[in-house]
């Protein structure tokens, strides 16, 4: 998964694309999906965990993705939602050297707010995308401590 970060979409370093232009969606979603695709294997993330991160697209969507058969442009939301789980992935990495401290992090209950006694993956599940930016400054705050 080192490559990962070799492949995440960026915006440039003095602002982020706008999600409200389709120009600047349809260049993001090939690698946006590639690389959404591989964070989703390295999670080992279900398929049905997959359509929930993505805000709900149906199965056989997802599975012409994965096959490369892509739309010419995701929707603001997914893209941000993509986003958003790519800063976990890449915070968590951050914050933990070895591949399976990430993932019992992100797979074990966790009393902290806003967890609640939840897995940070089930509290991205579980909601909107406020639980998933709600994860992001979580990870963002924890490693701004470090």
């Amino acid at each position: 998964m080192s490559h990962l970060a070799e492949t995440t979409p960026t915006a440039s370093a003095h602002h982020a694309p706008d999600l409200n232009d389709r120009t600047a969606r349809e260049a993001m979603t090939p690698g946006a999906i590639r690389v959404f695709i591989k964070l989703a294997d390295a999670w080992n993330l279900s398929v049905a965990n997959r359509l929930t991160l993505l805000g709900g697209i149906a199965e056989p969507t997802y599975h012409r993705y994965a096959k490369g058969t892509l739309p010419k442009s995701l929707s603001r939301d997914q893209l941000e939602r993509i986003s958003l789980t790519i800063g976990i992935y890449k915070g968590l990495v951050t914050l933990f050297a070895e591949t399976a401290s990430r993932k019992r992090w992100f797979t074990l209950p966790n009393q902290d707010a806003p967890f609640c006694g939840h897995s940070p993956l089930d509290h991205m599940l579980g909601g909107g995308m406020e639980h998933l930016y709600q994860v992001r400054r979580y990870i963002d705050a924890w490693r701004g401590m470090r």
